[in-house]
């Protein structure tokens, strides 16, 4: 561990993977390079998609719309820093910028947390009222819910950090992780009010994910009830069209924080790099697969995507005709 005989620390210092042999430098930093551009690539396309495609402009797809953007942002303010660590050896991060990193990861994880629980509230809607879907769930009444749960996200994430920079960092600034994060920048602090600091953290934690999650378990085991009251054919199509692409990406976003928080609680404790393998894991599989679940699981953009192709195929014929 570094220490630094000064009271205040004017950077630090990101080890990435700690267990990990210079030899697998190379290797892991074009790695987190493919990863970045599938993240920045797939979120953009399914963007540009779902704003040029009328079609979609529907409330569900507004909600995925705003969970790309998300993804895609999460993925540029983690990798290019840890990209950097394992390219160009570039470890050192101002104190200034891993608050801020800090800030921005926290804030659009816990407001992805809220948009999952629009997703499901908008199929809870769909499948429950349908008549009644049309007038309730409307494009202007997603927009400006998902917009507020930024706005109300931001600045709660904002108290956080700020909380955090109340703490004095005085002879360690060594952040054993791959992006700066309130846990491992925390547990540097110094002083007397550390441990209370982490515990308004883990609280705040605990209620962005389990408070969602609470209610997109109701909203979703309501679907499944109502889905298994319909025929087969019926039941069928529901379960593809509009209910198996929000499932797999609640999972995929709850299943591994899930798992780690209940681990912790078991009182299982991970080596470092293994506990750093799996928050880059269900940090980073998310923004990557979501693109192609969009694409792969829904019937509306699987359907533009190919009246798109069709139409280019048929405009190229005549074209060379």
């Amino acid at each position: 561990m570094q220490h630094i005989n000064i009271t205040n620390i004017k950077h630090f210092i990101i080890t990435g993977f700690p267990g990990l042999p210079p030899d697998y430098y190379g290797p892991v930093s074009v790695l987190l390079l493919l990863i970045f551009l599938a993240i920045v690539v797939g979120n953009a396309f399914i963007l540009a998609v779902i704003m040029f495609e009328r079609t979609l402009h529907k409330p569900t797809y507004f909600i995925f719309f705003y969970l790309a953007m998300i993804d895609m942002a999460f993925g540029i303010v983690t990798l290019p820093k840890i990209i950097a660590v394992y390219w160009w050896n570039d470890r050192i991060t101002s104190f200034d910028a891993c608050f801020t990193q800090m800030y921005f990861v926290h804030a659009l994880g816990a407001s992805q947390s809220l948009i999952l629980l629009v997703m499901a509230l908008d199929r809870f809607v769909a499948i429950w009222f349908p008549f009644r879907y049309p007038a309730v769930i409307t494009n202007k009444a997603v927009s400006i819910t998902c917009s507020l749960c930024w706005v109300v996200t931001f600045i709660r994430m904002l108290g956080l950090v700020l909380h955090a920079l109340t703490l004095p960092y005085c002879n360690q600034n060594i952040i054993t992780q791959c992006y700066c994060d309130h846990i491992s920048v925390t547990q540097l602090g110094c002083g007397e009010n550390v441990a209370y600091v982490k515990s308004v953290a883990l609280v705040n934690s605990l209620l962005t994910l389990l408070v969602p999650l609470t209610f997109i378990i109701f909203s979703y085991v309501s679907i499944i009830i109502a889905v298994l009251k319909m025929s087969h054919t019926e039941r069928h199509h529901k379960v593809l069209s509009t209910f198996a692409p929000q499932i797999f990406i609640t999972c995929l976003y709850y299943v591994p924080r899930c798992f780690v928080y209940l681990a912790h609680y078991l009182g299982y404790s991970f080596s470092t790099d293994a506990r750093i393998v799996i928050t880059m894991l269900y940090s980073l599989i998310p923004p990557v697969v979501n693109p192609m679940i969009y694409c792969f699981k829904t019937k509306d953009i699987k359907e533009a995507l190919m009246q798109r192709f069709k139409n280019r195929k048929v405009s190229i014929h005549f074209g060379t005709g």
